[in-house]
């Protein structure tokens, strides 16, 4: 238990600094963005429960040579009043902590969760009111804006693809039928739960740099994987082309006029590089993708794909060996 701990603190402090960084860094995640999503979910998920084991078993340690024994004789010292002098100061220091940091994450994942489900209810009830039918498909509305808008409001059987006539005026039309079938890639990939979960950590740990690296990294990779579904039934040229013309829009918009949600968590925004709009991608983010198709890289050879997806794996498996076995460490 003793070293299990400390472990897990070591190992918290790499995936929540060095790590995390690396990563962001790093130039192959363009190359394989859903490794690299694989991996960045593996890196929060391990992040999280090493540093809050840490603090537990560190906890729990004077009375259990294991993470089960620690925690009944806890519950007997909360429950039915059992002498609690075995632990010291520190000790009830690091359980209390251990708690409070669980407490902590999982009220900022619901109540993450509950701000974007209200902003999208109000987003929709602005929409029944502003927006009109495409004619094309039920499940896309037109909203009267000069400037290339594209969205997608997620909501299970409810959800939307939003197009400005902006936007269906400056396009051909496939280069419309990229822009459908990016956005709806976002709805059909449950990019939307991603884009909450890394919303969510960032909410919880702001004092932490990489729960912001984090989410850039996420928001980019989603639009990526939109990017390369699109890819498969209409021509690099035509994305290209769709990418720059609502890029080259991107001036001025954010009227008092203008219906869009301002958060990413609460509409995807594959083709809008608006500044400032419903999960729009940034300048940066804009030009970053018309270079990864212009200068298109190999995708990661199979066999490092699957490297570094078993790294994945045993990323998550660490601390949950470190937890549930940590008698074996002495």
């Amino acid at each position: 238990m003793f070293w299990a701990s400390y472990l897990l603190a070591v190992l918290a402090i790499i995936l929540a600094w060095p790590v995390p960084i690396l990563l962001w860094r790093a130039q192959w995640p363009a190359r394989s963005p859903f490794t690299a999503m694989l991996l960045w979910q593996a890196i929060a998920l391990a992040g999280g429960l090493s540093m809050i084991g840490a603090m537990l078993v560190y906890g729990l340690e004077p009375i259990g040579d294991n993470l089960i024994a620690g925690l009944r004789a806890l519950a007997g010292m909360v429950l039915f009043n059992a002498p609690t002098t075995a632990l010291g100061f520190w000790h009830i220091f690091a359980l209390s902590a251990a708690a409070l940091l669980t407490a902590h994450l999982v009220f900022t994942l619901l109540l993450t969760y509950y701000k974007i489900q209200r902003q999208r209810r109000r987003h929709r009830e602005l929409l029944a009111l502003l927006a009109s039918p495409s004619g094309q498909d039920a499940g896309t509305l037109v909203i009267s804006h000069d400037s290339p808008v594209a969205y997608c409001l997620p909501g299970g059987a409810r959800s939307v693809t939003v197009l400005s006539d902006g936007l269906m005026a400056a396009l051909e039309p496939a280069e419309l039928r990229a822009v459908l079938i990016h956005e709806n890639a976002h709805l059909s990939q449950r990019h939307h739960l991603l884009l909450w979960a890394f919303a969510a950590w960032r909410q919880a740990l702001p004092w932490l740099p990489t729960t912001r690296l984090a989410q850039e990294s996420v928001n980019s990779l989603i639009e990526m994987l939109a990017d390369d579904v699109a890819l498969r039934t209409e021509s690099k040229a035509t994305l290209i082309k769709a990418i720059a013309i609502v890029a080259s829009g991107s001036a001025g918009n954010g009227g008092t006029g203008d219906i869009r949600p301002a958060s990413p968590t609460v509409a995807l925004s594959g083709l809008e590089a608006a500044s400032g709009g419903p999960g729009s991608d940034s300048v940066r983010t804009a030009a970053s993708r018309v270079s990864r198709l212009l200068t298109p890289q190999p995708q990661l050879p199979a066999a490092v794909r699957t490297a570094v997806m078993a790294g994945s794996v045993l990323l998550l498996a660490l601390p949950t060996a470190l937890l549930v076995v940590p008698g074996l460490l002495g």
